[in-house]
């Protein structure tokens, strides 16, 4: 007579489902963590207008800031690369909750403009990209942890949800500024926002799958050469995001601005987040695409679609019309993205998978930035209507590094996605499997 097994000797059955893999209380602590940074460049702009009165040091400001995460951000990535995402997490969220309650307190004391600047390059510099950094986790996570009959479908389902998830922060991310500020006070945006960072950033560095990304000695040695970031694979990926961070930026600038000259400035925050619905929607359905729909064809038909809206919005007259044209950028944005960072994952050298994803999310800030300055100048100089052309070159600059990428780039993305380099390192993870665990 056999004897049944025991709870204890039954063999475990393999987690098949990354958020079983991941715990599902890890995506609402990844997610509302990426405010913080979606908030900071609208939220700076806010407070040191209103401190300062000056729209030139508020633009100035952004641009700053903007320059502290071009210039940092990726050496983030690089360390998190080396050393493990936890310390590097811990470390720079404390920094930035410091940086962004010192702005609110500089901005309105009788400390010089230059203070307000080194405040902003702070802010800038020490953000946690979460966004980036959640991206190169998970798929840490598929690599390692899922069935190797799972990790194609689950990367391109994970590269949906991260990028609905990005674009819900940065669409709702000035709703949350424009609602503290007009609530509360301009200081309030950045208060908020430190806090956030304590609570969730922190949650986020703590979380247990942070020890996924921590390399043994081994592969910190493996690591690919630094000079294999500057191919065209990858500077192409990343000149793609700094497109959709102009666009951004100068969307939003030039939608309040008209808005304002209109008397609507309150609606603005809401007609923006029109945008955010097709995207969201259209990012995370991005698994039902034909698999013959590549990658290279998925940037060139959504980037077209944004530069098509972004024409219909120029030439809009009035708020349906507005409207109807952020409604269709939202259907181009979101699987534009998707397919950025998908292909940010394909592309990362053995080892640098982090340090892409930070350059992307570097180079989207960077754009966000300096395009809000820009457009804010134009607005102010020229007027709405013709700021309301900007997102028209922000767009055509994300069709041309889809070009480029079509015709540049075919060797790099001419293998479906279950042959990607990023599924190589799968097969050696599991041929090899105490070089890596």
């Amino acid at each position: 007579m056999s004897t049944p097994q025991t709870p204890a000797t039954a063999p475990q059955q393999a987690p098949t489902t990354l958020r079983s893999v991941a715990g599902t209380a890890y995506f609402p602590i990844a997610f509302v963590a990426r405010f913080p940074f979606a908030m900071m460049v609208v939220g700076t702009l806010t407070l040191v207008v209103s401190a300062r009165d000056s729209i030139a040091l508020g633009g100035l400001n952004s641009a700053v800031v903007g320059l502290g995460a071009a210039l940092v951000g990726p050496l983030l990535g690089a360390a998190a690369d080396r050393i493990g995402q936890r310390s590097v997490i811990l470390v720079s969220g404390i920094v930035n909750s410091l940086a962004l309650l010192a702005m609110a307190a500089i901005a309105f004391s009788s400390l010089p403009d230059a203070a307000v600047l080194a405040a902003g390059f702070l802010i800038g510099a020490s953000s946690p990209q979460i966004g980036p950094f959640s991206r190169s986790r998970l798929v840490q996570l598929i690599l390692t942890r899922l069935p190797s009959t799972r990790r194609a479908r689950s990367l391109n389902a994970t590269m949906g949800y991260e990028s609905a998830a990005d674009e819900t922060a940065f669409v709702f991310g000035p709703v949350v500024v424009g609602l503290l500020a007009t609530t509360l006070s301009p200081a309030a945006p950045m208060i908020g926002a430190a806090v956030l960072t304590l609570l969730f950033v922190t949650a986020f560095a703590l979380h247990p799958t942070a020890t996924v990304s921590a390399p043994t000695a081994e592969e910190a040695v493996a690591q690919a050469p630094a000079r294999e970031l500057r191919t065209l694979g990858v500077l192409v990926v990343v000149a793609g995001a700094l497109g959709v961070g102009l666009f951004f930026g100068t969307v939003l600038t030039s939608l309040t601005a008209f808005l304002a000259d209109t008397g609507h400035g309150d609606s603005a925050g809401l007609v923006y987040g029109v945008m955010g619905i097709g995207s969201t929607i259209l990012a995370l359905s991005i698994t039902l695409f034909p698999e013959g729909f590549r990658l290279p064809a998925r940037w060139l038909v959504f980037s077209a679609l944004m530069l098509a809206a972004m024409l219909a919005f120029g030439l809009a007259g009035g708020l349906p019309g507005i409207i109807a044209a952020m409604a269709i950028a939202g259907i181009g944005i979101g699987p534009t993205i998707v397919t950025l960072y998908s292909l940010a994952a394909e592309r990362s050298p053995r080892g640098r998978s982090a340090t892409v994803m930070t350059m992307l999310g570097s180079a989207t800030i960077v754009g966000q930035s300096a395009a809000s300055a820009l457009t804010g100048a134009v607005a102010e100089g020229a007027g709405s209507q013709a700021a309301m052309w900007m997102p028209v070159g922000a767009a055509g600059l994300v069709v041309l590094a889809a070009l480029v990428n079509a015709l540049g780039c075919r060797d790099a993305t001419a293998a479906p996605v279950e042959e990607a380099p990023l599924l190589e390192e799968a097969r050696s993870l599991a041929e090899h499997p105490a070089e890596h665990l």
